[in-house]
């Protein structure tokens, strides 16, 4: 992988991170983060699971050792190991346990996105999966202490997914791809 096609990996990521999450509101708390530039974004170039596992750690730990005032979360994508959604889930239980290797369960958590997402007892085509779809396989680590800060700032924190769903299903897939022609043509 050339750092061109890193480089547009990381431009299709941000612009996900943009046109989905901030702009449909999808996490109202990620504009504040993404807008204060504290949101990191690192493409992996792993060639097979150890070499992703090494990249994790070091990323969980430059999370855990720096500051939330510098750096509040990272998006981990995987562009070529984790294509297929079961073997993502698979990876999923073993990022767990990477977590309670470093002692960092309770203090960070990893939030799953995919390209085939699909929440268990949904159909694959189900709008209510593109809440988590992004353009590559992409382990968010998030600290938790920014989760409980920003729920604190948003009461209703527990509605954030029954709205994300309605918005989705009055968009429909439909509204979903005009989002990304729209973006692009302009």
């Amino acid at each position: 992988m050339t750092d061109t096609d890193i480089q547009e990996i990381s431009a299709q990521t941000r612009h996900w991170l943009q046109a989905a999450v901030i702009g449909l509101n999808l996490c109202p708390f990620a504009k504040a983060a993404f807008n204060k530039g504290l949101i990191r974004i690192e493409v992996s170039r792993a060639r097979h699971l150890d070499d992703f596992l090494e990249l994790l750690d070091r990323e969980l730990l430059l999370l855990r050792d720096t500051p939330a005032e510098e750096l509040e979360t990272t998006l981990v994508v995987e562009p070529n190991l984790f294509a297929d959604f079961e073997l993502f889930n698979e990876v999923l239980d073993i990022t767990d346990q990477v977590l309670v290797e470093h002692g960092l369960d309770g203090i960070i958590q990893i939030a799953p996105f995919h390209p085939q997402f699909q929440f268990a007892d949904t159909a694959a085509d189900a709008i209510s999966n593109y809440t988590n779809r992004s353009p590559y396989p992409t382990f968010h680590l998030i600290r938790e202490a920014s989760i409980d800060k920003a729920m604190q700032a948003f009461p209703d924190a527990a509605t954030i997914y029954e709205r994300n769903i309605a918005l989705l299903e009055q968009m429909g897939i439909e509204g979903w791809q005009a989002l990304w022609k729209q973006d692009k043509a302009s």
